[in-house]
């Protein structure tokens, strides 16, 4: 558990990301691809949902044990609440009510936000958008593990706390890599949120905003959901900047797993990527992919080749024009 990776620093690129140009070449081949374009009607139905799901486990575990709160949160909070985020990311797109609507879906996603616990959905998006304009782009993309990262989690047990300790990297990362101006939008998703958190305390006591917030932590730790942050751009064989996943965690995860095809189109909702895939099934077919999240997690832990540094980086040319 002890053995050093080989990685010292990152793989450093002089080209373009690779999606503008496959992007202009499928809608070249196949132009109807623009009719999958544009928001899913259903998503905010299923939000909707999921947050009365959430909080009708609020009501539930409040008269739990502890012991059966802390299962349940693992068993069952954490797949609610990380699918919850990533429905968030969904909803960055304008996919919930349309680009006409742009701060519908900002509210929406405040939202969508609470079961979380965390406030965040008004900052991902800002940041989210970079990471999809710029992808890689030294001192942009927040989404690459920052130096110390990549210095210090070099063995296999410091990549397994690594793993861990995603949540709190994800948070604290933007502040180290691309601080922003905290916006109005910001504000009022940490005053919304922080509101409901006490309201939820007082009404039912400490074990929903505990099964709420450490759902939140371990549903992004180490969990196999948690597997698309490692499987989505970690550099498994060189070259290769994202990976898409095919297998049936897609059906939790707003099919968030076909991640080449969301770079390609992110103005596609989840549910018609597969549609995407189909229809241009010769651009991704011979692609690199994987089918377990689960063995993604295991093989980063395991491979000494492999590490927060196994990222394709690169100096951005021309004018940033950031979120």
């Amino acid at each position: 558990m002890g053995n050093r990776v080989a990685r010292e620093d990152y793989e450093w690129v002089y080209t373009d990301q690779p999606h503008a140009d496959r992007r202009k070449a499928i809608l070249a081949k196949y132009p109807e691809i623009k009719t999958l374009m544009g928001p899913d009607p259903r998503l905010k139905w299923i939000v909707c949902m999921m947050v009365v799901i959430q909080f009708v486990a609020f009501y539930l575990v409040k008269d739990l044990d502890w012991k059966w709160v802390l299962f349940w949160t693992y068993a069952f909070g954490s797949c609610i609440n990380h699918s919850m985020t990533l429905a968030i990311h969904e909803i960055s797109h304008n996919t919930a009510f349309g680009n006409n609507k742009a701060m519908w879906n900002r509210y929406f996603a405040i939202f969508a936000n609470l079961p979380i616990g965390l406030p965040y959905s008004a900052s991902f998006k800002r940041y989210h958008l970079d990471h999809h304009r710029y992808l890689g782009g030294d001192g942009i993309d927040v989404d690459i593990p920052t130096d110390f990262e990549g210095w210090f989690f070099c063995t296999r047990f410091r990549k397994f706390i690594w793993i861990i300790l995603q949540p709190l990297f994800y948070a604290i990362r933007p502040l180290c890599i691309n601080p922003k101006p905290v916006t109005q939008l910001e504000m009022t998703n940490v005053a919304f949120q922080v509101t409901f958190n006490v309201l939820l305390y007082w009404l039912w006591g400490a074990k929903p905003v505990v099964y709420m917030l450490a759902g939140s932590m371990l549903g992004m730790g180490l969990h196999p959901i948690s597997g698309h942050f490692i499987a989505e751009h970690y550099m498994f064989l060189k070259g290769h900047e994202t990976y898409s996943y095919y297998g049936s965690l897609n059906l939790l995860t707003f099919n968030v797993g076909y991640h080449n095809e969301h770079h390609d189109f992110p103005s596609i909702p989840g549910r018609r990527l597969p549609m995407v895939k189909e229809i241009a099934a010769e651009y991704y077919t011979d692609l690199p992919q994987y089918t377990s999240w689960v063995k993604v997690l295991y093989d980063f832990i395991m491979d000494d080749t492999i590490s927060p540094y196994s990222r394709i980086k690169r100096k951005l040319k021309g004018e940033v024009k950031q979120e």
